[in-house]
């Protein structure tokens, strides 16, 4: 049994565990690995992980840095953002530890707090505890169980009540390594009523090592919160990241999650979105560019409910040479959630006969005032486009670039950062012609 060996890892090191991160972490590992135990990893016999084996990512000889033995890396040094004009605060996770050695960042708002998940726990305890592994449900996840029982740090933001952060924040995972390496980290956001803040968050790796990554964001949007949370997937071949994003809202609020994977491995993104509140508005998309052999799936579950909520879901694949794109897309909508809006679309762009790609769109209706639809297409360019494009002189080459380009635009236009749509633009333009071949901004990599 694969889970085995992490049983047994937990029993023999949990002091070690323990002693290398914070009570408020801590207290939460029993109940963790009491569901582990139960669940396991997920594997391709359940109908939602049908063409993804989690289980099997795990199967390995993997390393844990749980003594926190410092990683020789300056991220001021190994990532340079080249986003024109994007102008944020600049944060680093090394693996799954806050680096806080950072720079001095502009000035936040009174009572925001931007920084270690561990440091949060102690200064600001009952906000912790009444947030922190509650919406990242564990109980059925074996993945979100795993990465409870093990993380012992991660990175918070906290933003008191109508308080905005006009400026964006940045999150820049590195990921480094001398040895194949498992990396548990946490990201947890609380945006309090009417609280505003956006986040990007942007994936790197330095070291050619294998790396199995699991990630858990819990979103907590209050009553007409607003938030942004974007990221940004450039990582290299050997990197496999099961990732995981909850968000519950409340009245009125405003979520927008968009996930764009420009270079990976193996990538499994699970979203799971609780409207609870009248009037909460949720955006959902991803972006999808693989080729080789890379692998991408996403599963969104959106459950409405209370009434008048709106929900709208677009993912997108570009699939070339032997890549396998896989998505599944849930909406639940709630007995007695009346006037719900609810959309969802799947749109895929299979360039290559070796591509593969799994789509399956579905509607769970509990309510009979509603408006909910979900479209599904999956085909190769436009043969008709490209032979206009050609008639006026564009290359067959740039015009098949052209057009794939323009497919990613309206994933592209759910980024409420100007700045970072036009680099977006750029990047995506590079992935396709090639020359994006591990990361568009680290001044490490080979």
């Amino acid at each position: 049994m694969i889970e085995q060996q992490y049983i047994d890892l937990f029993n023999d090191y949990r002091d070690e565990i323990d002693a290398n991160s914070v009570a408020g972490l801590n207290r939460h590992r029993d109940a963790a690995f009491e569901a582990f135990n139960r669940s396991g990893f997920p594997t391709s016999k359940l109908e939602d992980y049908k063409h993804t084996d989690v289980s099997r990512v795990f199967d390995g000889d993997l390393g844990l840095n749980l003594r926190n033995i410092p990683v020789p890396v300056d991220p001021y040094e190994a990532f340079k953002c080249d986003v024109p004009n994007l102008n944020t605060n600049v944060y680093f996770l090394i693996n799954d530890r806050f680096y806080t050695n950072g720079h001095h960042q502009g000035p936040l708002p009174k009572g925001v707090f931007v920084g270690s998940l561990q440091l949060f726990s102690e200064t600001h305890p009952d906000i912790f505890e009444r947030y922190y592994a509650k919406i990242g449900d564990y109980s059925g996840n074996g993945v979100v169980a795993y990465n409870t029982m093990f993380a012992q740090d991660g990175f918070v933001i906290y933003v008191p009540e109508n308080v905005v952060i006009e400026k964006p924040l940045q999150l820049i995972n590195i990921l480094r390594g001398g040895v194949d390496l498992n990396v548990n980290r946490r990201i947890l956001i609380v945006a309090e009523k009417n609280a505003q803040v956006k986040l990007l968050v942007c994936d790197h790796t330095v070291d050619d090592v294998q790396f199995v990554v699991t990630q858990v964001a819990e979103i907590v949007a209050d009553r007409d919160a607003q938030v942004d949370f974007y990221e940004l997937e450039e990582n290299s071949v050997k990197v496999k990241l099961l990732n995981n994003v909850f968000a519950n809202q409340a009245e009125n609020s405003n979520v927008t999650v968009s996930t764009i994977t420009l270079h990976n491995g193996f990538t499994r993104n699970n979203y799971r979105f609780r409207l609870l509140g009248e009037r909460a508005e949720a955006h959902i998309g991803g972006l999808a560019i693989c080729d080789k052999e890379q692998h991408v799936d996403n599963y969104a579950f959106l459950e409405h409910a209370t009434p008048n909520c709106h929900s709208n879901e677009l993912f997108k694949y570009a699939l070339q040479e032997r890549s396998t794109g896989v998505f599944c897309g849930r909406i639940l909508v709630d007995k007695g959630a009346q006037k719900t809006l609810a959309y969802q679309n799947n749109k895929n762009l299979v360039t290559s006969d070796e591509a593969k790609m799994f789509s399956k769109p579905q509607l769970e209706i509990y309510a009979d005032d509603v408006k909910c639809s979900h479209g599904l297409t999956t085909g190769q360019l436009d043969q008709d486009a490209l032979f206009y494009l050609q008639a006026r002189g564009i290359p067959e080459e740039e015009a098949r670039m052209l057009l794939m380009v323009a497919f990613t635009q309206d994933v592209v236009d759910l980024v409420r950062i100007d700045s970072l749509q036009d680099r977006l633009v750029q990047l995506i333009n590079k992935r396709f012609r090639g020359e994006l071949m591990r990361c568009g901004n680290c001044h490490v990599c080979k």
